[in-house]
């Protein structure tokens, strides 16, 4: 008897989502035996050699035997995802800096690039130049061709055609970078908010691995959030990303914001914000204000932190009593808070968040892929297609 989602199809159908369905597996956990994902995707072990057999006549995957082995008896092989076999561009726009990566079939780095970003090289014509002048010699290093190129930005980006409604904190308005690089890398680019690739990204290799409601909470110079729900990420109106959580207003007649609002949340809590409170120049490097926190003893985190402990508690409980997250991950700057404030952070959301306490304590914990996180992020928003079509 067919199951209800493949019944009506036709088998060479059936084949290719069962085949993607299978590499997406591999891609996101890891190597697995024959048996394990048999049961995994709900398969026979029949349909999933023929799977196997074909991706690694292919070149997608190969089997190998375990290096480690227990018990007795001839081990079984795992099947192992062929890094090369797909590679996508990742490159993760900041502003200050910007990265890039190649990255394989099962998340694997393959190669890396990256510069800074000053004030004088932030327009969108600059960048996107310097994109392509450092995508193309690192291509030509590894002797690959990317599949797909994704691309993290920190601002409002239509998903469908990868174009910049607004960047506030790059300063960018109507940019239309995702046709750009299409035409000058001659390949399919993807593109969104980098909070919400950060969310993506935790939940499929970070410190959400396995939930499927959380909110990523990142902090550069701007305060984002990303939102997956029920294990999709939440999009509004034509495809838009939802989390612009650092513009919602905290306090009325506060400091302006880049936005062109007053008293936003980022103001209180972003990095400039963190500064302040650390009695920082407002224009500190991010190496300098990791260091402060690193050097920071528990004792002291209430006296010069306790401020800013409250607005980053108040506008995480706003976000926990309307999203109703089991998890929120902070991400970027927020990630090198010392643990005592974290904790402190959680215990306030948890007892003055309604839906918090519902849930028993919405956990709050940082991320555990660091400045890898959106780059990972714009990495497996690439391959979304690319699996899909295998």
């Amino acid at each position: 008897m067919s199951s209800p989602s493949t019944a009506g199809t036709r088998p060479d159908d059936v084949r290719r989502h069962n085949r993607a369905a299978l590499l997406r597996r591999l891609h996101v956990d890891g190597p697995a035996t024959r048996a394990k994902l048999a049961t995994m995707l709900g398969l026979n072990r029949s349909t999933i050699k023929a799977l196997v057999d074909s991706l690694a006549e292919d070149g997608v995957v190969e089997e190998r035997v375990p290096a480690q082995r227990s018990g007795a008896g001839r081990p079984s092989l795992l099947v192992l995802p062929q890094p090369q076999a797909a590679v996508v561009l990742a490159v993760d726009i900041r502003v200050e800096r910007t990265a890039m990566a190649l990255v394989g079939i099962g998340g694997e780095i393959l190669g890396r690039g990256s510069w800074n970003v000053r004030e004088g090289t932030r327009e969108p014509a600059e960048v996107f130049t310097k994109i392509v002048d450092t995508a193309v010699p690192l291509i030509e290093e590894f002797a690959v061709r990317p599949v797909a190129v994704g691309v993290s930005v920190p601002g409002v980006v239509r998903h469908a055609d990868g174009y910049v409604h607004e960047a506030p904190n790059l300063h960018w308005s109507d940019v239309p970078l995702g046709a750009w690089l299409s035409r000058a890398l001659e390949v399919t680019v993807h593109m969104g908010n980098d909070a919400e690739l950060g969310a993506i990204a935790e939940q499929l290799r970070g410190a959400a691995r396995g939930a499927d409601d959380i909110v990523y909470v990142g902090a550069d110079v701007g305060v984002g959030g990303g939102v997956i729900s029920n294990g999709v990420s939440l999009r509004g109106a034509g495809g838009h990303h939802i989390g612009e959580i650092g513009h919602m207003v905290v306090r009325p007649g506060g400091l302006p914001c880049l936005c062109g609002s007053f008293g936003c949340w980022e103001t209180e809590v972003g990095e400039r914000a963190l500064c302040r409170a650390l009695g920082m120049d407002e224009n500190s490097p991010v190496g300098a204000i990791v260091a402060e926190l690193k050097d920071m003893p528990a004792a002291a985190v209430t006296d010069r932190l306790g401020e800013f402990t409250e607005w980053l508690a108040i506008g995480l409980g706003n976000v926990v009593n309307l999203l109703c997250p089991q998890l929120v991950v902070l991400g970027d700057l927020f990630a090198a808070l010392p643990p005592a404030l974290v904790a402190q952070v959680e215990r306030i959301v948890r007892d003055r968040s309604l839906v918090s306490r519902a849930l028993g304590g919405a956990r709050v914990v940082t991320s555990s892929l660091g400045s890898d996180a959106k780059l990972l992020g714009a990495a497996e928003l690439a391959f979304e297609s690319v699996l899909a079509a295998w």
